[in-house]
Parts: structure tokens; sequence; C-alpha cells
């Protein structure tokens, strides 16, 4: 954080100190007020008393009744016009003892209101308070100075020191080390690379870096999260003012039973006391608490919500319509298996598709460079380089003409081969070839996020009924991810117009919920009751327009937020039924005089503290989720970085059972099948053993039982038996090819092995995994 930054934090607390002697000097004042007229009419001295209080009482309507006139004035009829008339009558019947409580009631529903809004919107204002406001530059002749924040554009160096919040998005220069808890809640430290991108917001937690600027700061992430945090705290919630949709019905009902309590009796001093007790403080204050505690519990979980409007339709939401790409995959592609010719060399032929695409900046090449430099392959620097759009790119490698994009005439067997499974699987090919013909192949795959089936189910926990993928994707891999999350419909090759008409349909017949993270989302997202933008990606178009933003690269923070909407939304609706109803109870008991105004002003005073504080649990509570201990989550990461290795073995495996279907005679087969063998017992089994003895029984306590890694711990088994199985084949083949009798049971456990491997990984990534925050 800049200098400018720096000098506005003592500021801070002497606004805070400022604000709260506004919350609680007009209580502090009325309470003083109201004990000082006790001891003077214990002292006897009654009438200096009286007029204490009635000066209280004062002081209290005349605010009131002009907030009432002003909104009468505009139209608007609320129920505060009881507070001002039982004001009013308890000057009239010189009740002044009452009306002075009353005055007190109101002053501490106002101050209990201040404080809980405070508490509950304080993450909301960290988040104003960090916001940088200057940033350090690098001088193009040297030097560092600092400018402020408007000034900085894209491309400029600056330098982040220790401690400072990352003023802009960009990249960084040099390893660092950041605590990014602010914006995605996530609570570990987090680790980048040279080259990586940064969030603005996140705070250095290491030495010092330099920062090259991708975005201004108007277009930064950290902005836009500001923007949200600054709606969020200027609008109120709905419920704020839902006892306003109440009055035609309650500000009768108040003055028919104070007129029946005056009329039966001739007492008017009872149509006072029915006025005091009916002050509506549980609907005008203890509902807007829960409501902003929740919005509050939301922006700790990473999604900042718009407002509380937002919030109490996103507790009342049935449908959920979500994008395919970026929220339920992970809207990057990765490289998921490759396919090389007979006597190729898989790490080679990444290599040098990843070494001529690094000057490219398709979103293809970063992933397969990204993948290369994952397993540790050197790269070389290419030469030559030329790119042909929709065809690929080209240049030399070592002296080496090298091709990677599409692939002109007739594919080789192996070749066509790839391209089937690729075309069964969804998945893109991209080929790797030399002045000699086709090398490999790489399939490139969306992959579905480990979390999505697991949130699809929590949101149907949490009362969504209706669940739509849509998508501009085609229908066969559209079919592919809803079946692996589980939705009830899709709809796939849809352009944007459609998604949103989709939307608009479904939202006339129920509450609906629309997320997405791309510019294209944009116009749905507006279409829904509530728009959801994937905001961690940087889809600052669609986080624009929406209701709320996932701040975390996360789709079960949706469900979290969904789970503390509904839970902010029970409580606040019990605290106004339970509220008003107790003040029903007592207009009914004083209008019959058997509570006198004084002792009703008390009992509403009490009535109002109760809701109040029972409001306050909506800063707590509600979420389904299963926080996971500091060490069962180390043992989740090792494990789960564990899992790239074995997809290694994966391809290896799949490549000797495809050697062994098509040439079981080969001289490559069996050394083929021994390397294989030494891996899986080598690499697979050992990391099975030590999830069985390590991670399994550390996983009991966070899912209920034993039980719920019973059947990975069979997955186990089959694994052991199946490995075991291609040694035995081995043994028996001795040095020599594999029997033709040995093929058949062979190739059922070299396939076996790939499936039961292959779904075992994914289903411990879905439903262990994805506990880690």
């Amino acid at each position: 954080m800049g200098t400018e930054a720096r000098e506005c934090v003592p500021e801070q607390p002497v606004r805070r100190r400022w604000a709260r002697g506004r919350e609680w000097g007009p209580l502090t004042a009325l309470t003083v007020g109201v004990l000082v007229g006790a001891g003077l009419w214990l002292a006897g001295r009654r009438a200096a008393a009286d007029w204490l209080w009635a000066a209280a009482t004062v002081a209290a309507l005349a605010p009131a009744a002009w907030s009432t006139l002003r909104r009468l004035w505009h139209r608007q009829f609320g129920v505060d016009v009881i507070a001002v008339l039982a004001l009013a009558g308890a000057l009239v019947v010189r009740e002044y003892l009452a009306g002075a409580v009353i005055a007190l009631m109101l002053a501490t529903g106002r101050a209990l209101e201040a404080y809980a809004q405070r508490r509950a919107t304080r993450d909301l204002r960290a988040l104003l308070e960090r916001a940088p406001r200057s940033a350090r530059r690098r001088r193009p002749g040297g030097g560092i100075e600092t400018v402020p924040l408007d000034r900085v554009a894209v491309g400029d160096r600056l330098v982040v020191g220790p401690g400072d919040v990352v003023p802009v998005d960009g990249t960084v220069e040099e390893a660092a080390t950041l605590d990014e808890s602010v914006v995605t809640g996530e609570s570990q430290l987090v680790a980048r690379a040279a080259g990586e991108p940064v969030a603005s917001g996140v705070v250095n937690a290491g030495a010092g870096f330099g920062l090259r600027a991708t975005k201004s700061a108007a277009a930064s992430t950290y902005a836009g999260i500001v923007r949200l945090a600054e709606e969020a705290t200027a609008h109120k919630a709905p419920m704020v003012r839902m006892a306003d949709r109440y009055a035609a019905a309650f500000v009768p009902f108040t003055l028919v039973v104070a007129g029946l309590g005056w009329l039966l009796s001739g007492e008017f001093v009872r149509a006072v006391a029915v006025l005091v007790v009916a002050t509506p403080c549980p609907l005008l204050l203890a509902t807007p608490i829960a409501i902003v505690s929740g919005l509050s519990r939301a922006a700790r979980r990473g999604v900042l919500v718009r407002d509380g409007g937002s919030l109490e339709l996103l507790g009342r939401a049935r449908t959920l319509l979500v994008d395919k790409t970026g929220t339920l995959t992970a809207g990057r592609p990765r490289a998921a298996e490759t396919v090389v010719a007979p006597g190729g060399d898989r790490d080679e032929v990444l290599r040098l598709a990843a070494s001529v695409e690094q000057l490219s900046p398709h979103v293809l090449a970063a992933a397969l460079v990204r993948q290369a430099r994952d397993r540790g392959l050197p790269l070389a620097e290419p030469t030559g380089v030329t790119e042909e759009p929709g065809r690929g790119v080209s240049g030399r490698i070592d002296g080496r003409l090298v091709r990677v994009g599409q692939l002109d005439g007739e594919l080789p067997q192996w070749a066509a081969g790839a391209a089937e499974r690729a075309e069964l699987a969804g998945r893109s090919v991209v080929w790797v070839s030399d002045e000699r013909g086709p090398l490999g192949a790489i399939l490139l795959e969306d992959p579905v996020r480990p979390d999505a089936r697991r949130t699809v189910r929590r949101l149907r926990e949490a009362g969504l009924t209706r669940l739509v993928m849509v998508t501009g994707d085609r229908q066969a891999t559209a079919e592919q991810v809803a079946r692996a999350v589980g939705v009830d419909d899709l709809l796939a090759r849809c352009s944007p117009q459609e998604k949103a008409d989709r939307v608009r349909q479904e939202a006339e017949r129920a509450v609906t919920v629309m997320v997405g993270d791309g510019v294209n989302d944009a116009p749905a997202l507006a279409e829904a009751h509530v728009g959801v933008a994937m905001g961690a990606t940087g889809a600052t178009a669609s986080a624009g327009v929406a209701d709320a933003v996932l701040t975390v690269d996360r789709l079960d923070r949706l469900a979290d937020a969904v789970e503390i909407a509904r839970h902010a939304r029970r409580i606040a609706t019990q605290s106004a039924v339970v509220g008003m109803g107790l003040a029903v109870a007592a207009m009914l008991v004083a209008a019959a005089g058997k509570l006198p105004p004084v002792a009703g002003a008390f009992l509403q005073e009490g009535i109002d503290v109760v809701v109040i504080l029972n409001a306050l649990r909506a800063l707590g509570g509600g979420l389904r989720r299963r926080d996971v201990p500091a060490a069962t989550g180390e043992l989740l990461d090792r494990y789960a970085g564990e899992h790239g290795g074995i997809r290694d073995v994966l391809a290896d495996l799949r490549d000797t059972a495809d050697l062994v279907a098509t040439h079981p005679d080969s001289p490559d087969c069996v050394p083929a099948l021994r390397e294989v063998h030494r891996r899986l017992v080598g690499q697979v089994l050992p990391h099975e053993a030590a999830e069985e003895q390590h991670l399994y029984p550390a996983l009991a306590g966070p899912l209920g039982g034993d039980e719920a890694t019973s059947t990975m711990s069979r997955g186990h088994v089959e694994i052991r038996r199946l490995v075991d199985g291609i040694g035995g084949h081995l043994a028996q083949a001795g040095a020599g090819p594999p029997r033709p009798d040995q093929v058949t049971d062979l190739l059922a456990t070299l396939y076996g092995l790939d499936a039961v491997l292959r779904l075992h990984l994914a289903q411990e990534e879905e439903d262990y995994f994805s506990l880690r925050d």
C-alpha cells in the first residue's frame, strides 16, 4: 500500500469513535434523563420528574413525527406512525414516564441496530479501508516514484513492498508469497512464481517483488469488489421496511384494538397502552440485522452480495441456471492425454509442442506450455515461428521444423484411433508433427470442477429444486458434463440471447439464480432474479451486472451463500413473527386494562432486546459444509498433488494395453509391460497404501465415521488385485511375449485397472479433495 493509503489509517479510529458517539449518545442521554427523573420522583419532587420525562418524550417525538410526515408526503405509509401515536398519546394522558420509556426503547433499538450493523458489515468495511490509493512505480531511467493509483497504466512496472496491498491486477516478476484471504476467503498463504497472474487487493506476505500491471486500477479485480462492497453497505435490506408492507393491515388492527379498549372501558389510557406495546421494533430493527449479518457471512466465504434484497432473493431461490465453461468446468483447457506414434516418446512430443507454442497468445498454447512446465520439461527457444490462423503454429526447435495444430492428409492407424478416442471423450486434438509426419497427438479437455457434483448436491439440499446447464458448447460434450454433475436439464449450442431468453422463461415460474463467468453471460445474469458472476476469473463485464460475485474460484462457495441466505432469512422471519406475536398478545392484555402504559413500555423494551439478540444468530450457523482440521487439510493437499503423477502412469498403462491388443508378439510388448508394472508397484500402490494408513482415518471425523471411506478402501483392494494380476502374467510369460491364451485375460486386467483407477481418482477428488478450503 502506498504512502497515501497509510496516511489515512490514523483517521479511521477517530471516525469510528465519532460514529459510536452518535450511535450511543442519544441512548446515554435518555437513560440518564429517565434515571434522574426516577431519583427526583423518589425524592418527592414529582413535578420535576414529570417535566424531565416529558422533555425526553418530546425529544423523541419531534424527529419521529418529522420523519413520518416526510414519508406521508411522499405517499409512503408505514407502521412507524404507531410509535408517533404512542409518544403523543403518552403526553396527552400525562403518562410521562411511559413516554420516556418509549423514547428510551426507540433509542435502544437504534443503538443496537447500529452496533449490529457495524459488526455485521465489518468485513465489507475492511475491504473499503484496505483499498490502496497509491502505488510505487519504477521510473524508466531508474528509481522508484509514488504515484496516485489512477495514474498506473497497463505495462507499468511496479514494486510491492512487504505488507503492501497489490494495487492493480498484474503478473509477478519474481516469486512472491501472498495472503489472498481478503479477496478469496482462503486462509493459507499462496506462493506465486514469476510470470503468474496476481489479482489486486491481495497482501504481500513475504519479501518485496516486482509487478507488471496488466490492467488499470479502475478495471482491476479489487476495484470491482470495492464497488460491490460500497453498494452492499449503502443499500438497506428489503425487510428493513418489511413492516411497511403490513402497515395496511397492522396499523388499522392496532387502532381498532386501541379504540375498542377505549370504547368499552371509557379509559383513553388503555388506547395509549395498546399503542405503546404495538411499536413494531422487531420488524424495523431485528429483521435487517439478520439480513446484514448474512451479507457479512457471505463476504467472509468469498461471496460479495450487492445488497440485502439480493440476499433475501437468494434465500428464496428455487431454480438455478449455470453456464458450463468456467463455472461447472475449470474454464481453461488442460492436456488430458498425449498419444504418440509407435516408438515415440510422450515427454518429447509435449516438449516440442510447448517449445513452439511459447510465443503464441492462444489459450490452447498456454495450456501446453503450462503442462510442460508442470512436468519439469526443459523448453527450447523456437526460431522462425509462423502462425497460420485456424491451422496452427510452426517453428524450428534445435534445427528441427515442428508443426503444432491441424493435420492434413490421411491419418495413420494410430492417429485415426487417437482422433476417434478424442471424439468419443469430447476432447480437442492438437497434432504435433515434423518433416516426416505426425509425431503425436495431445488431447485437451476442459475438466469438470472436482467440487461441481458435491456443490450440486448441496444446492439441492438447500432448497433449489431445478438445476439447468446452459452452454454454447456442442450437445455431446454438454451431455457428458450434465451427467457428471447431475443437473436436471441442459441447453446446448445456445447464443447469449438464447441464454437470456431461457433465464427469462425460468424466472417467470420461480425465483431464479443464474451463474456465469464470461462477457457473453452478462445478458443472462441481468435477466435473473439473482445473477452471480465468477469474478475470480476476471469476468469484469459479467460482474458489472451481477447481484453477487464469487471472489474465489470455487463453485462450492455458491452453495455456502445459498445456505447462509436461507439461514439469515429464516432468522429474520422468526424474529419478526415471534416479536410481533408477543406484541399482539401484549396489545390484547393492554386493551383489557391489565397492562398500564409504563409496564407496557418496559415489556416492549424487553421484547425488542430479545428479538434483536435472536437476529444476531444469523452471524453463525446454517452451513452444512464440514470444515476439516488443518492437519487433515495438509494431507488432502499432499495426496491431491500426487494424482498428477498417477495420471501419467495411467497414460503409460493405456498405451501398454493398446500395444498388447494390437501387437502382442512385438518385442516391445513385454518391456512395456514390465515398465508399467514397475511404475504401478513403485508409485501407485505406495500412494494407495499411504492414503489408507494416513488420509482415510483423518477423514473419519469430518465425514462422520469410517464407513464414509469404506467403499474407497475396497477400491484400493481391487487396484492391488489387478496390479498383482499383471505381475502374475509377466511371471508366466517369462522373457518371451505373452502366450495367446494369456492375452485375453491380460487385456481385461489392463483395461480394467485403467477404468478402476480413473474412477477411483475421480471419486477421491470429488468426495474428499473438494473438502479442502
